[in-house]
């Protein structure tokens, strides 16, 4: 699973920078760098600058059936899963002798088998559903529990390895709430109405899935009730998602024995043994309450309830891999009624990303090996070391912080570490068992290796070369206990990148992107992290003060746009991101002048330089989505929709207001006290 702290690197494409990082030389721009058939010159840019930049691209693009969204970041995602197609192709169709290479082409050619698949049904499941089956007690469903676990299902809570927040050199154990089927507690709690409509077709696909496991309808249907029954009282007792983004209320270090006060009903010592972890001192559990209650929650229902709930547990997270009946009866309702997708992606593609994740790295060093250019590393490197200079300066500008505050800011800024292309360690896949019998039992046997080699973290050093994304990704993230950004090789690539692209283009893209990153170092989360990412409280009360002050000037603006009817936006989930957005904006604007000083640019296409530093940064966000997706991502995502990330932050800049000459009374104009500045 994905580290739990890493703040996303707000999804998006990074683009590489074309310059000439330490002499900022001008280049002629002589492809589109900034498609002027992108834009939409029906509307004003002072009035709607997101359809301006985007408006001709999202009439060019419209949305596949398969998509619920389509952007500039589902592109170049596209593309790299092309190349990971024809690399895999490669492999799988060749007489390789390599050993790893081997694997991936046979989990690949398990995968694509359909014929196979139908032909096996739910038979590779068998010992799956006696070890369910033989279950007599609570003790017996606790020890399926730690199983299941091992494979990477996760009935009732999740277990996984991640550095203890206050000591970030070593690895401990992490508690969390888990064991719902839909993606978020709200879902079952909630009573608008798009909610209770979620639960009622939720409850539907629950029993379908008991009817394709060889139920009558009328059995079906009261196991399907009972289910979510289980999970709407785990919901009622799990955090809130605002809640989970203060990482001092997710802090609460506990022994074994404290665990078991807390939650006396599961027999902790025996879950720890069963998972292979028989040893441990302590352990971090994020949501206590949840655990509190777990006891009384596994009191409430019968053993055939649970015996129920375990068999959901095992089909929902293995559908995908089992014949269409189940592969169907899962998109319609993960995909259709939750994001609103026409269709399923191709067998291909959905196979492809199950090979990739199973054997990510492995694959990852055959990516870079073709596709990644040994400069772009260490241009990346260049430009992150010119946002940090830039950075430094706004730091020191700051009006509202205390030198206190600034010295261990410029502190922190400077000794972050940056992850650019590939691991220099990769993951050794010797002993992950890929086997010709059934690719279901493939994907179980990788998330047990998986799992192994998570859980064989605990109570060890961190290690700081370990990456936690694969450099095939399209992605990127900052890690706050390693004070560390990281951007994978898939995302410095075309189409995003242009080697005769001018500086305000690349500024406004990548340069942006870099210094989001950064700033979440210095954001909500991000800020309560200090230098060597440690959970510390090293900022002054009263800059702590003026922080929260300005920050929420940012939740009032995006809490007051509308995503969808009368849906508004939610600007306490998404502040982090929205603080990051900002600040990568100044940050990058900064960088951008400066370099402009030593090599004015000229006018191009008719736009200054700083009018196409705003045209590329706001291209980024190029998106058609659909509006089932809008009220998930609205609920569910801590980024805010592609046009609110260009809507929103801009009107906070007198920048842009200069580049655009923005006045009073055009809609992308704010008075200036209500004009945000932090970072």
């Amino acid at each position: 699973m994905t580290k739990n702290l890493i703040f996303s690197g707000i999804i998006i494409i990074i683009f590489l920078f074309s310059c000439n990082e330490n002499s900022h030389q001008m280049k002629k721009n002589t492809n589109n760098t900034i498609n002027l058939n992108d834009l939409d010159t029906t509307v004003s840019p002072v009035n709607d600058f997101y359809q301006y930049t985007n408006g001709g691209w999202m009439k060019s693009n419209p949305l596949p059936a398969d998509k619920s969204r389509y952007s500039t970041f589902d592109q170049l995602a596209d593309k790299a899963e092309k190349q990971l197609k024809d690399l895999i192709n490669e492999i799988a169709d060749g007489d390789n002798n390599d050993i790893i290479a081997k694997k991936i082409g046979l989990f690949y050619n398990m995968g694509m088998d359909s014929a196979k698949i139908e032909k096996n049904g739910l038979d590779p499941l068998e010992k799956y559903f006696e070890k369910i089956d033989n279950t007599t007690n609570i003790n017996d469903i606790l020890n399926v529990v730690a199983y299941l676990h091992t494979h990477n299902i996760y009935p009732l809570f999740n277990i996984y390895a991640d550095a203890d927040p206050k000591n970030s050199e070593m690895v401990i154990a992490q508690l969390a709430q888990g064991g719902l089927g839909m993606p978020d507690r709200d879902y079952y709690i909630d009573n608008d109405e798009r909610s209770e409509n979620l639960r009622s077709k939720y409850i539907e696909h629950l029993k379908s899935n008991f009817m394709l496991m060889g139920n009558d309808d009328e059995t079906s249907a009261t196991v399907a009730k009972t289910i979510m029954d289980i999970e709407t009282k785990l919901a009622k007792f799990s955090m809130t998602r605002l809640e989970r983004r203060d990482p001092f209320k997710t802090y609460n270090k506990h022994s074994i024995s404290k665990l078991q006060e807390l939650s006396p009903k599961i027999n902790w010592t025996e879950y720890f043994s069963n998972i292979g972890r028989s040893n441990l001192n302590s352990l971090n559990v994020n949501q206590p309450v949840f655990f509190e209650n777990l006891s009384s929650v596994l009191t409430d229902f019968s053993i055939d309830d649970w015996k129920n709930y375990l068999k959901w547990n095992l089909i929902r997270k293995t559908a995908n891999y089992l014949s269409n009946e189940f592969i169907d009866s899962h998109f319609n309702f993960y995909g259709k009624t939750m994001s609103g997708s026409l269709e399923n992606r191709p067998r291909w593609k959905r196979v492809l990303g199950t090979t990739n994740s199973a054997l990510s790295e492995a694959i990852g060093k055959l990516y870079v090996a073709k596709y990644f250019p040994p400069k772009a590393k260490e241009r990346m490197k260049n430009l992150v070391a010119n946002l940090k200079s830039a950075y430094a300066i706004r730091i020191d500008q700051l009006p509202w912080m205390s030198s206190e505050t600034k010295q261990k800011a410029q502190e922190k800024l400077e000794t972050i570490n940056v992850k650019v292309g590939y691991p220099d360690k990769w993951r050794d896949y010797t002993d992950l068992e890929v086997k010709n019998d059934a690719y279901v039992l493939n994907v179980l046997r990788a998330n047990n290796f998986d799992f192994e080699y998570m859980i064989g973290k605990i109570d060890k050093p961190v290690d700081k070369l370990e990456w936690h994304m694969p450099p095939q990704m399209v992605n990127a993230y900052y890690n706050p206990s390693m004070n560390e950004i990281v951007f994978p090789a898939a995302i410095l690539q075309a189409p995003f990148f242009y080697m005769d692209a001018d500086d305000a283009v690349n500024y406004g893209a990548i340069g942006v992107v870099i210094g989001h990153e950064m700033t979440h170092g210095f954001d909500d989360q991000g800020k309560n992290y200090d230098k060597n990412g440690n959970l510390n409280e090293w900022w002054t009360i009263e800059d702590n003060k003026k922080f929260k002050q300005r920050t929420k000037m940012l939740v009032d603006q995006f809490n007051s746009f509308i995503v969808l009817d009368t849906i508004h936006a939610d600007g306490e989930l998404t502040l982090g991101e929205n603080i990051a957005d900002l600040g990568g904006l100044c940050i990058s604007y900064t960088a951008l002048q400066i370099a402009l000083k030593e090599n004015p640019q000229e006018k191009i296409d008719g736009y200054t330089a700083e009018q196409r530093f705003y045209l590329a940064y706001a291209h980024v966000w190029a998106q058609n989505i659909r509006d089932k997706e809008i009220l998930r991502r609205t609920k569910e995502d801590v980024h805010s929709l592609g046009n609110l990330r260009v809507n929103g932050p801009l009107p906070n800049l007198i920048e842009f207001y200069n580049a655009f000459d923005v006045k009073e009374g055009d809609k992308m104009w704010l008075p200036e006290n209500k004009r945000v500045k932090i970072w």
